[in-house]
């Protein structure tokens, strides 16, 4: 009962942190407006959450529930590229249609620190850039193209969220996609097999399940293999 209760007001807390978020912004999460706008006393929020930056953190992680799950369920066409493409395409749309907990999850970036939430949209996006690369698609390593996507999509996002609605470039989002894939992919469908970077990229891979070799060698080769693929 004690837990179900707990379960309980942290999901009270969660839903009207949210709720101030939309309304006032990030500066309406103060820990004695989220506990009065819930029902409970500050020490409560404290023990569940930990401090405000736990918190904050939960409120993002709460706000792109929705998102992720859009995520997991995108499933793949078969064409890795293609799914990059729809990958990058959810991202803005989720930015766009939810800013407040965009700009909390992506707009307040600290060395060190970054939230299970954002974690995890990382980790989804580095799956389907893998599979690019096993499909000979990449002409730099897993992690440069991840990188790129990555922080290109969120500058979109917030340039776009920090513009007034009427005056968004409609063509920045797709123009700046295309430019992206047009830097980081060959320009066949075929695994090229007979340049280097893109071959060192496709083994690097699928270096993970190499079983033959030990874990230091496997480490030693994905450095030569990502320093080769940068070149």
């Amino acid at each position: 009962m004690a837990t179900k209760t707990a379960v309980d007001t942290r999901e009270r807390i969660l839903e009207a942190a949210a709720a101030l978020l939309v309304a006032e912004g990030r500066d309406g999460l103060s820990t004695r407006a989220v506990s009065a706008a819930a029902g409970v006393q500050p020490p409560a929020l404290y023990r569940l959450f930990g401090d405000k930056d736990g918190l904050l953190d939960a409120v993002a992680a709460y706000g792109f529930d929705e998102y992720l799950a859009s995520k997991r369920e995108l499933g793949s066409t078969g064409d890795a590229v293609e799914d990059l493409r729809r990958g990058w395409d959810l991202h803005v749309e989720f930015g766009l249609a939810r800013p407040e907990f965009y700009v909390l999850m992506y707009g307040d970036a600290r060395p060190g620190r970054t939230s299970p939430a954002a974690q995890e949209a990382e980790s989804m996006l580095r799956s389907i850039v893998s599979r690019v690369a096993e499909a000979g698609r990449l002409r730099v390593s897993v992690e440069r193209a991840a990188r790129l996507v990555h922080a290109t999509g969120m500058g979109v996002v917030l340039t776009q969220i920090a513009t007034p609605e009427a005056e968004r470039d409609p063509e920045l989002s797709a123009t700046a996609r295309e430019t992206v894939l047009s830097r980081i992919l060959t320009g066949t469908e075929k695994p090229a097999g007979s340049d280097l970077p893109e071959r060192a990229i496709a083994l690097r891979a699928g270096l993970d399940g190499a079983a033959v070799l030990s874990k230091a060698e496997r480490v030693l080769l994905a450095e030569w293999l990502d320093r080769l693929a940068d070149a």
